[in-house]
């Protein structure tokens, strides 16, 4: 083998370990990007919470009983309450507000109910989980009384009806006229400890 031969072969090793130093890095700042977004994905629910609990954009309701402590009934105005509801995938209940709209004063108490039946056979436990639309009013829309509080065991084709007592808060935005609340009900047998 001649110097030439030795300079060339000496030439591609070290381009080769450059190479695959060079790949070792690339490879390196992709596991952190893939680490990364594991660890955002994971972080990402409980980020979302805190930006709709600050921002109050979630739509949520409180899941503990208001108490009605309105001094005055603002009766210069109507919002319009509509309910409605919905089934989860594989529940088989019947499951609806008994009334789809109503108007009321802010500070106003009122109460509709809901039906459900349980159409299978065999016993299921249903829990509803609501939400109000436009998410900014779910602050104002207070529940005194309400079936989402607890789980709702129906035995194989009991219907029953399901009592929600409310008012909208006299401090709801004036620019926010109709409140849409929103049921869906799960199927939470299978999760409730016997």
């Amino acid at each position: 083998m001649n110097k030439g031969d030795e300079l060339q072969n000496s030439t591609n090793t070290d381009s080769a370990k450059a190479k695959a130093k060079q790949n070792s890095k690339v490879v390196k700042k992709l596991m952190l990007i893939v680490f990364g977004m594991f660890g955002f994905g994971f972080a990402l629910v409980p980020l979302y919470d805190v930006f709709c609990d600050i921002t109050g954009l979630n739509g949520k309701t409180s899941t503990n009983a208001a108490v009605y402590n309105v001094e005055q009934i603002d009766t210069k105005r109507i919002v319009t309450v509509q309910f409605i509801s919905r089934t989860a995938q594989g529940i088989p209940w019947t499951f609806e507000p008994m009334v789809r709209e109503i108007k009321v004063h802010p500070g106003e108490m009122k109460l509709v109910k809901f039906y459900a039946k349980n159409e299978s056979t065999r016993d299921i436990i249903g829990q509803a989980v609501p939400s109000v639309s436009p998410g900014l009013a779910a602050a104002y829309f207070q529940k005194i009384e309400c079936f989402c509080f607890t789980q709702q065991p129906l035995k194989a084709n009991e219907e029953v009806e399901m009592a929600l007592q409310f008012y909208v808060d006299p401090e709801l935005p004036e620019n926010i006229s109709t409140l849409t609340l929103s049921y869906t009900l799960y199927d939470v047998t299978g999760k409730v400890k016997s």
